[in-house]
């Protein structure tokens, strides 16, 4: 599989292109050089950062030779006649340290403007992916899984990515001053050397333990991300049960894991880290002591064993960075790692090469919406959990035990016919519309609309002629009139009104202080459940869709606006092709003709009328509902049909 990540955009780009491979696929490759191509598109911004690194390197490592020249010139000045000129060297180091200033900012600037940039695009390119995946990903992963990998992952590559090479040219800096110190003094430099062997073996052993504990501490904080998102978003469920206690020590015992790895990783570094900090000291000690006795001996100037001491002090900040370099290369490991998995997660519901765009219907509605369309199921078969499962962790298995969903499902939908399904729970109504909107891949069969087999159409063309009006409709954290036009965000106000008033959502959202205007809450919570289904209805309207599908669409709203709606309903559904997924007897007076699922297949197809008198099953679905019990629905139903067959 190839990921196909957006290219550059620009900074305000919101609709990123795909036209590129940006990620190399091959698992087995290293996660930087699976991020290489990435990378090459901030080679630029790299080349000059390191440019500007290693002569902001240069300019330091010279301080400390000039330093030296400077003690010498004012020893050797003393000692002959009391004074010396340090000038010069005084404007040399002023010169060197404004050179090294501006040469720092430009590599640290440059590179964390490279690593925001890479975070920018790697976050983009994450959500991309996770838009092009199936309901079966979405269905077995967290969503504190996905958060975390969308933030906190991505951002521990970000900063390794920043960080790495302002710790190699550290690294450069140890290797001008080695060199120099070898110049001044071969034994003193010899003396310093003897530290590095400890110090290497203690950076890999540091690796190998940070890299498992930075994985753990990744994942435990999508435990905290995932406890955090339920318990926010299921509150009412949660004060519903006076469950609070329940759902903070939950996330007592989430955070307290994750106390546990951040507590052993920060225990790890203190004992590493400063052994490998303070191992130049001793260098230090040994250097001034067999220094003291160069001098002494003649072999050695004041000035160079204080150039040596300063190098020796140059050599401490790579030392104190590798143990930080160490540790963040593991984190970010870790991190891309976990973020490649959703990246080589398969897109199991994609276009085909070739598909082509549904061709609108031949006929022309002579009603307010288009003509509508002919559906097929032939040879249906589908079970959840049979998609191919790819690499990150869900809460279900990738294997399948469960039923077949649908077992040689047929089923025929005349354009323009209004079909209502009905069945027991979980005889797949509602997978009906999932299957054809291609939510999910199909296991066998074919799934047609007028004739074009789904899986060779384009899924944005295909959900553009079918649209759905789910059971639990989804309101964004947003004005009115956006969730309304969500379809057509540039509809005008009027269509807006219209779509809301055949929903019967015009009156109660009139009332409202900010009218169209008003922000709902996340989902949509500060407004009722019927109130939720009529702007999903709405939306739906406004959408205009020549396959409309209602999954129990007025299952929260009152018989009386139910009505309204359905009388309304009936003139938009004019020669529009409507799928009523229906558990309510007011719901089914929609339909001409009522299918009933049992089995995976269709046990019975006729009028309500017919099945009544014909199918026991029928019967017992209505009664479970308790609708053939409740005159009120019954005589909405029946006056909102206007049929003689009910």
């Amino acid at each position: 599989m190839r990921v196909a990540p957006p290219t550059a955009p620009a900074e305000s780009a919101a609709q990123p292109e795909y036209n590129a491979d940006w990620i190399r696929a091959d698992p087995s490759l290293s996660w930087i050089r699976r991020l290489g191509p990435l990378l090459r598109h901030q080679r630029a911004r790299i080349v000059i950062a390191v440019i500007a690194a290693i002569l902001a390197t240069g300019a330091g490592a010279i301080a400390p030779w000039i330093a030296g020249l400077a003690v010498d010139a004012a020893v050797t000045g003393f000692e002959n006649d009391g004074s010396g000129s340090l000038w010069a060297f005084v404007i040399a180091l002023v010169g060197l340290g404004l050179a090294r200033g501006v040469f720092t900012y430009t590599y640290r600037y440059g590179l964390f403007a490279m690593g925001h940039r890479v975070e920018f695009q790697l976050r983009t390119l994450l959500f991309a992916h996770l838009s092009r995946l199936s309901f079966a990903f979405f269905d077995r992963v967290q969503t504190g899984e996905i958060i975390s990998r969308s933030n906190s992952d991505i951002r521990s590559v970000q900063m390794y990515l920043a960080f790495a090479p302002i710790v190699s040219v550290q690294l450069l800096s140890f290797v001008v001053a080695i060199a120099v110190m070898a110049w001044i003094s071969v034994p003193l430099t010899a003396i310093t050397m003897l530290i590095m062997p400890a110090v290497y073996v203690l950076g890999q052993r540091l690796r190998r333990i940070m890299f498992p504990l930075s994985w753990i501490i990744q994942s435990r904080n999508a435990e905290v991300a995932t406890v955090t998102h339920e318990s926010v978003n299921g509150v009412r469920v949660v004060k519903a049960f006076a469950a609070e206690a329940r759902q903070v020590d939950e996330m007592a015992r989430a955070a307290q894991r994750l106390r546990w790895a951040n507590l052993l990783q920060h225990n790890t570094r203190a004992h590493y880290t400063p052994v490998v900090e303070n191992l130049p000291r001793l260098a230090m000690a040994m250097v001034l002591l067999l220094g003291g006795h160069l001098i002494i001996g003649g072999t050695l100037s004041v000035g160079n064993l204080a150039t040596f001491y300063l190098y020796i002090l140059l050599l401490q900040a790579p030392f104190r960075f590798i143990g930080m370099l160490f540790i963040f290369g593991q984190r970010a490991k870790a991190s891309a790692e976990r973020i490649f998995q959703v990246l080589d997660e398969p897109v199991l519901v994609a276009d085909r090469p070739g598909a082509i765009d549904l061709p609108q219907s031949e006929g022309q509605s002579s009603g307010p919406g288009p003509s509508g369309m002919e559906v097929r199921f032939d040879d249906v078969r589908f079970t959840y959990g049979t998609e191919t499962v790819g690499g990150v962790a869900g809460t279900a298995s990738g294997e399948c035990d469960a039923p077949l969903v649908f077992d040689g499902l047929n089923l025929h939908i005349g354009a323009g016919e209004r079909v209502a399904v009905v069945g027991r729970t979980g005889c797949g109504k509602s997978t009906l519309a999932r299957l054809l909107m291609r939510f999910y891949s199909l296991g066998s069969g074919t799934i047609t609309v007028d004739g074009h087999d789904v899986n060779a159409l384009t899924g944005d063309s295909l959900r553009r002629a079918v649209g759905l009006v789910p059971d639990e409709p989804f309101l964004f954290s947003a004005s009115i009139h956006d969730n309304i036009a969500y379809a057509r965000p540039d509809a005008a106000r009027s269509d807006v009104v219209a779509a809301a008033t055949a929903a019967q959502a015009h009156e109660f959202i009139s009332e409202l202080e900010d009218g169209y205007d008003t922000v709902v809450g996340e989902r949509g919570y500060d407004l009722s459940g019927g109130q939720r289904q009529r702007i999903a209805i709405a939306r739906a309207i406004l959408a205009d869709p020549a396959v409309l599908i209602l999954d129990d669409a007025t299952s929260s709203i009152d018989v009386a606006h139910e009505a309204k709606i359905h009388d309304a309903l009936t003139e938009l559904l004019a020669e529009r092709t409507t799928i009523v997924i229906a558990h309510r007897l007011s719901t089914i007076s929609l339909a001409d003709r009522v299918i009933l699922l049992d089995g995976g297949q269709v046990a019975a197809d006729g009028t309500h009328a017919e099945l009544m008198a014909t199918e026991p099953r029928y019967v017992e679905v209505l009664a479970a509902g308790g609708d053939t019990s409740d005159p009120d629905r019954v005589a909405a139903a029946e006056g909102t049909t206007g049929s003689s067959s009910w």
